[in-house]
């Protein structure tokens, strides 16, 4: 186990003791924390006003730009963790692969992977120490934004495996991840190396924003949701659980001498439309499970035995109701969230790019008031 240095936020203790960081530790906090996913741009228009002159890219890998677009919903909704402003193909980018982001589209990558030949070719070129040399930018704005948060937790994140690999299987987005799937079962060792290398890379990804001062991670999968419980478990996991080892390998030290208590840095785990997974991605060595609007949380706790605290899970649809159809379903979400060990409120998915910032700033409010 790797020890973080002295000057880490969660060895210092800026971070550890943060309402944030103990609900991810199982202690019920004086108030539910709040983070939203994808609050950093989307909907604020200072984040709008930023993209209008840098294409999304190069902003993710602008270090001064990546850090103020991560700090800006901290300044305007009080949020109580700040996750890193990037996307789930920066380390696909900074390796070298030809990937861009096109508008209205997503994620397209110039040469599909989907024999044997390019898997290789792949893993032979895009090295994971290829990748840890070229990370020096995000490093730099994770600095940049843990120095000016204090005591407000950055929260490091990266795609899952499986999510990144069903992009570069089909060349850009899909409705079905149906070429992906089919690799996956045609020639299971292709697939099974193919994850294993985006694996690496997400993990090399995830443990240099850790040790530039990143208090936890959250590993997100925005297509294992298309999976079945036992393709997810023989498959998929073991390539998340690969990428997540490099973090669960960190540590920080609080207190002194007979006090002192070395802890792990604390991992989240969400998947979209994940409500028949929930077990299995509890298996992948994580301290917090993410849940989507489409599960109660007291369902989902009762099927982690009450051991777990969780995350969510707000209907995002709720964003454009009334405010007492919303408060409503906000009270709701935080009397199911009780019967977990502990609750950070977030949304079920992300913020959608249309929501009035005036909402988030309100749900943070009355969380935190309840």
């Amino acid at each position: 186990m790797n020890i973080l240095p002295a000057s880490h936020p969660l060895t210092d203790d800026r971070t550890a003791r943060s309402p944030f960081m103990r609900a991810l530790r199982g202690d019920r906090p004086q108030y539910t924390p709040v983070w939203f996913m994808r609050q950093a741009g989307r909907s604020l228009p200072e984040y709008r006003a930023i993209r209008a002159d840098h294409r999304m890219l190069d902003a993710c890998l602008n270090p001064e730009l990546a850090s103020e677009i991560t700090l800006q919903p901290v300044r305007r909704h009080g949020v109580d963790a700040a996750v890193f402003f990037s996307d789930i193909v920066v380390p696909m980018k900074l390796v070298g692969v030809d990937v861009d982001l096109v508008a209205g589209r997503g994620p397209v990558f110039a040469e599909p992977v989907r024999t044997a030949a390019d898997v290789a070719r792949m893993r032979a070129e895009f090295t994971p120490e290829r990748l840890h040399a070229a990370l020096d930018p995000v490093r730099d704005a994770v600095k940049l934004t843990a120095d000016a948060l204090g005591s407000t937790p950055v929260i490091g994140f990266t795609g899952a495996p499986f999510t990144l690999a069903a992009y570069l299987v089909e060349g850009g987005p899909s409705r079905d991840h149906l070429r992906a799937r089919t690799l996956m079962h045609s020639d299971p060792e292709t697939w099974a190396s193919l994850l294993e290398w985006v694996a690496d890379l997400c993990g090399v990804f995830l443990e240099a924003q850790v040790e530039a001062g990143a208090s936890a991670v959250q590993l997100f999968d925005s297509w294992a949701g298309s999976l079945s419980a036992s393709d997810y478990r023989n498959h998929v996991a073991p390539a998340s659980r690969r990428t997540l080892e490099r973090v669960r390998d960190l540590a920080f030290t609080v207190g002194e001498g007979s006090e002192a208590v070395t802890r792990a840095v604390p991992v989240i785990h969400f998947a979209v439309g994940s409500g028949h997974l929930l077990e299995e991605l509890a298996e992948v060595g994580i301290d917090t499970l993410g849940v989507d609007w489409r599960t109660p949380l007291d369902e989902a706790s009762r099927r982690m035995g009450d051991a777990m605290p969780l995350q969510g899970n707000l209907d995002p649809a709720y964003l454009g109701a009334s405010p007492e159809a919303l408060e409503a379903h906000l009270r709701d979400v935080l009397e199911c969230g009780r019967r977990a060990p502990a609750h950070v409120l977030n949304l079920g998915h992300g913020v959608p790019p249309e929501t009035d910032p005036d909402v988030l700033t309100r749900i943070v409010s009355l969380a935190h008031a309840y």
